[in-house]
């Protein structure tokens, strides 16, 4: 069983969680990585439809092989800090997802969701750099899948 959040009345409600999620671009991949030690690395991302974590990667490299080992992962966003009006200090929203990851083997679910990721990060580059790089990579790119099985967010008005 996960941990409950310490500070319950920073929490954000599952919904917000989730916006953030959907919202956000960029996360922190945690895995269990050589000789036992965290291996963190940053990452594009989509949330599928599905309600799971696509991640852009090459087929081969470190979190490949940390994948191999153990399947459980963490994976952190942080949204882009903002502040109030009349005030310095920033307003912080952030998620936490434990779950599993996977490599994703089925190429037209690969191709799908690397356009996907393409539209949600870069949607002015599509038709001039992306269409045309994924027709040179399009058989050797690989997409990882987290099913999340805790997801939980916070809000803090950093002080």
């Amino acid at each position: 069983m996960m941990r409950k959040m310490r500070r319950f009345k920073q929490q954000l409600e599952d919904s917000d969680a989730l916006n953030v999620l959907k919202n956000g671009h960029r996360g922190v991949l945690s895995l269990l990585g050589d000789e036992g030690y965290p291996y963190g690395v940053p990452v594009d991302y989509l949330v599928g439809d599905d309600g799971h974590i696509y991640i852009h990667c090459a087929g081969a490299g470190h979190k490949i092989d940390a994948l191999k080992k153990c399947d459980k992962v963490c994976f952190t966003v942080i949204e882009d800090q903002l502040r109030q009006p009349d005030d310095f200090a920033l307003y912080v929203k952030s998620v936490i997802v434990f779950g599993r990851i996977r490599m994703v083997e089925d190429r037209s679910v690969i191709l799908k969701n690397v356009m996907a990721l393409a539209e949600h990060i870069y949607p002015e580059q599509i038709e001039s750099y992306y269409r045309a790089d994924l027709a040179r990579s399009g058989n050797i790119v690989q997409m990882l899948e987290i099913t999340p099985e805790y997801v939980t967010g916070k809000k803090v008005h950093e002080q």
